[in-house]
Order: structure tokens, then C-alpha cells, then sequence
């Protein structure tokens, strides 16, 4: 068990740790860059003609919202003139161009994140919080029952990081990728693609987490028997 939790720990943490890394290390800001964020996002959505599409600052973390049909990113990355900002914001709206060319992918894991979003808060609010506080108290069983929902909506989770790898990475290479060879010198390509990269793999790691939490849950409920 200690030696599952020193494993679980180190792949938690590490791929976070270059995650960050790699964003920091590209976020200097350009003075010779002729737009931020937010002006690369509006020239890009413009030229593809997305004008329906609508660019936000955001405090939660840079995404797409289909509903909305706005990529919200983090204002420092939209006032900021670096490699980082304008390859962020191009990655978001690969998914915008997704969603204009119907993705399959994309409208999959749209549906599913609707129609689990009740397990996985549920799930989600067991793990951080009532699991916990029925340890504390002893009830076993109860212990079990919350156990099998927050591995159902592990295993949910899992689902739809599977299929968010696919549509992330679709919108990295297929979708930014040639945008930002097109508009940002050749000196500048391999630090956007390390960025795309890690914004791809950002899910990776989502996935990474939640295979390890199904595995914590399963030794939890093995050794509750």
C-alpha cells in the first residue's frame, strides 16, 4: 500500500510539475510580437470565419464551451504577447473548429459529460468529503455503498478522458498546429509544439489519475470484505 501511494503520488505530481514547466517556460513575453492572446484569437476566428464564436477571460481554466460557443482562457494568457498565450489560445479554438466541422469526438464527449455530470459531482463529492466522515464514524457498510459509486464514476471519468485524448490532440495537431506554422516564425514551431503537447496532455494526465484513483478504490473495497 505504501509503496502504491509513493507511485500514485509521483504520477500525480510529476507530469503536473512539466506541464507547468513547459507553459512557463514559453510564456516570456515577445516585444516584437505584433498581437497578444485575445488579437490572435480574434484574427484567427475571423479568418476562418467563426465570427459566432466569442473569446472571454475566464478564472476556472482554459476550455472550449460548445453550449456558449466561447473559448474562455485566462486573462493573463490574453493580455500577454508570448509563445504560450497565442498557442493556448489556438488550441481552444481548434476545438471551436471542431464543433463548426461537427466532430464526432467532440459531440460524443459533449453528450457524455451531460448526461454523467450527476454521477461524477456525486462521485466526486463522496471521495473529497463523505468518505472521510464515514471513516470516522465506523459504518462499514455505508463505507462500501459510497466505495461502488465513487468507482462508478471513476470508471465514467476514465470513459470520458478516453475519448477527450482523441479530440485534444486532434485539435493540438490537426487544428493548431498548421495555424501557428502559418502565422508564428519558424524559430518559434518547437516551442509551440511542446506546448500543444502539454495542453494535449493535459487529459492524458486526467486519465492517468483517475486509472490510479480506480485502482486505490479497488484496494479500499478489498480490504473492507
Amino acid at each position: 500500500m505504501i509503496l502504491y501511494l509513493i507511485i500514485f503520488l509521483a504520477m500525480s505530481v510529476l507530469p503536473m510539475l512539466w506541464l507547468n514547466y513547459v507553459f512557463k517556460k514559453n510564456d516570456t513575453i515577445l516585444e516584437k510580437m505584433p498581437f497578444n492572446g485575445l488579437e490572435f484569437g480574434n484574427l484567427i476566428l475571423k479568418e476562418r470565419g467563426l465570427q459566432n464564436v466569442l473569446i472571454e477571460q475566464t478564472k476556472i481554466g482554459d476550455h472550449y464551451d460548445l453550449n456558449e460557443k466561447k473559448v474562455r482562457v485566462l486573462n493573463e494568457r490574453l493580455n500577454k504577447k508570448s509563445i504560450t498565450a497565442i498557442s493556448i489560445v489556438c488550441h481552444e479554438i481548434g476545438h471551436a473548429i471542431q464543433h463548426a466541422e461537427n466532430f464526432k469526438p467532440l459531440e460524443q464527449r459533449n453528450k457524455i459529460v451531460k448526461n454523467t455530470a450527476w454521477i461524477t459531482s456525486i462521485g466526486s463529492g463522496i471521495l473529497y468529503m463523505g468518505i472521510p466522515t464515514i471513516f470516522a464514524t465506523g459504518a462499514t457498510s455505508l463505507i462500501k455503498v459510497c466505495l461502488i459509486i465513487t468507482l462508478l464514476s471513476m470508471i465514467i471519468g476514465v470513459l470520458i478522458h478516453l475519448i477527450t485524448l482523441d479530440v485534444e490532440f486532434d485539435a493540438s495537431f490537426n487544428k493548431a498546429l498548421p495555424i501557428l506554422k502559418e502565422k508564428v516564425p519558424k524559430e518559434y514551431h518547437n516551442a509551440c509544439r511542446s506546448i500543444l503537447l502539454a495542453a494535449a496532455f493535459t487529459y492524458v494526465i486526467g486519465t492517468i489519475r483517475n486509472f490510479l484513483s480506480l485502482r486505490y478504490i479497488w484496494l479500499l473495497l478489498t480490504r473492507l470484505r
